[in-house]
């Protein structure tokens, strides 16, 4: 968490965050595949998808993560998907996913 505030400074505060491996489990080499499907519809259909059983969240965590149950966005303007996957093996991953208008 601390790298994504430092990459992006003051813009953390306006993204929501969230994990679908806590999902799906450890995919391996089809990680980056399957994230990249999740992130695609994520844009299409406007809605972050929830990272599930946070019991008990770093209260120093500062930033908006989604938990439990997938979140709306918004309706209109520009929207930035930001996809890292990482496996076993190297087969790591990072893909952006902007909408249109």
């Amino acid at each position: 968490m601390a790298a994504i505030r430092r990459a992006f400074g003051a813009d953390a505060d306006h993204m929501a965050i969230s994990g679908t491996k806590s999902m799906t489990g450890h995919l391996l080499g089809a990680a980056g595949a399957l994230e990249a499907v999740f992130a695609v519809q994520a844009v299409r259909d406007r809605v972050a998808p929830p990272t599930i059983n946070i019991d008990n969240l770093d209260p120093a965590v500062d930033l908006d993560i989604v938990r439990d149950q997938p979140r709306q966005l918004a309706a209109d303007g520009d929207l930035l998907v930001l996809d890292n996957s990482f496996g076993f093996g190297g087969h790591n991953v990072a893909l952006a996913f902007r909408s249109h208008a």
